[in-house]
């Protein structure tokens, strides 16, 4: 990008495939809105708002996750948010992860009923919740269900989510498993199909939920499964019915999109290759990344607040290099976390400036070289 002036390389964004600035992509994206502009459909899906391009993506979405059906949403954040609401009432449980993203949180915030959280990836601790959630719902006459929520990718510290061992417990516990896989859609499995299928327990997810604003590129999102759920949450979710429709240009350049992940594999091979050299590359200089298992890239790095700014200023000033830090109160104070996010577009020059500009700006955090007023710039 160019900031002030400058070209950075950027390791911010949310363009794992590269297709933010495929000329493809572009085509279709300035054709749908010069047809249709940004105002079509008027309305919201169940009153004026729907369309054949609407359900041909919600079809081509559920044959692409194996789900018996799909239903576009306006938003990632806003549409978990939404669908957990739908889902719950007072006398259902919900058991998550302890690193849940905030809009499962805040989705949580809306339930009126018990939740049980289990620390993260801990899967022992999850059945022992999913004991007491189990026995809450006896005590209360069988009225009720328990939903289990986790995330395929983890989007801060890029661990893959225990799907195939909660899937495990569902011969000894009664649930359902919601999975949000921003980060797994279009990045992991062999077809790209998300973290359920590298894991091969796509067909026991119940709701599969994920964005179009991570791989596509785009805006929107959608939760896939059983036809009778979806259908229930396609009139059910208050943020969807009572909002206007995703518009025309969204909907068929996310078609676009979904074509392009789904018949193109050498850009999901190019994200990899370009995982592997970069994860490889900070393990090799000695950075700590933590237990990665996807192309999140985090990080870890000891500091304060002050020092971090410095550094990142330092890094997108002098080195040319833009990425985001992570500091109190996200994570414990004294820590530091950047989060690299590899896309298909970065070229080897880009990957060998970074990792030659972080082993430089690392030597000068270890020296306390950042504990000053105002950092140098060239």
């Amino acid at each position: 990008m160019k900031f002030r002036g400058k070209e950075k390389i950027v390791w911010s964004l949310n363009n794992y495939l590269g297709l933010a600035n495929h000329p493809e992509i572009r085509e279709v994206d300035a054709k749908a809105a010069q047809e249709f502009g940004m105002g079509y459909p008027m309305g919201a899906r169940m009153m004026s708002g729907n369309s054949n391009y609407h359900e041909q993506l919600e079809r081509e979405l559920s044959e692409f996750e194996k789900k018996e059906d799909t239903v576009l949403v306006n938003f990632g954040y806003q549409g978990i948010m939404s669908a957990i609401d739908s889902l719950c009432g007072r006398h259902d449980i919900i058991v998550y992860d302890a690193e849940s993203h905030a809009c499962i949180i805040d989705g949580l915030r809306l339930h009126p009923g018990h939740r049980y959280v289990y620390k993260h990836n801990d899967v022992a601790d999850c059945e022992k919740q999913l004991k007491r959630a189990t026995e809450r719902i006896k005590e209360n006459g069988n009225n009720g269900g328990i939903l289990v929520i986790t995330e395929g990718v983890f989007g801060m510290g890029g661990d893959q989510g225990k799907l195939k061992e909660i899937v495990a417990l569902k011969k000894d516990y009664e649930f359902r498993l919601l999975v949000d896989d921003a980060h797994g859609f279009g990045t992991m499995g062999e077809t790209g199909a998300g973290t359920g299928e590298a894991q091969g327990v796509q067909d026991e997810i119940d709701l599969y939920f994920s964005t179009f604003a991570k791989s596509m590129a785009s805006i929107g999102a959608f939760i896939s499964g059983d036809k009778g759920i979806i259908n229930y949450l396609r009139y059910n979710m208050r943020s969807q019915i009572f909002a206007k429709s995703l518009p025309m240009p969204l909907v068929l350049g996310n078609l676009k999109r979904l074509e392009m992940l789904r018949n193109r594999p050498e850009l999901k091979a190019k994200l990899w290759e370009n995982v592997g050299k970069i994860q490889q590359g900070l393990r090799d200089r000695g950075f700590d990344i933590g237990h990665t298992d996807s192309p999140v890239t985090p990080i870890y790095l000891k500091g304060d607040i002050p020092e971090a700014t410095a550094m990142c200023l330092d890094l997108r000033e002098n080195y040319n290099i833009f990425c985001s830090i992570v500091v109190y109160p996200v994570i414990p104070k004294g820590q530091i976390i950047y989060r690299i996010i590899p896309t298909a577009t970065h070229t080897d020059q880009d990957i060998e400036e970074t990792l030659n500009a972080f082993s430089e700006t690392k030597k000068k955090l270890d020296a306390k070289a950042y504990q000053v007023a105002e950092i140098p710039m060239v």
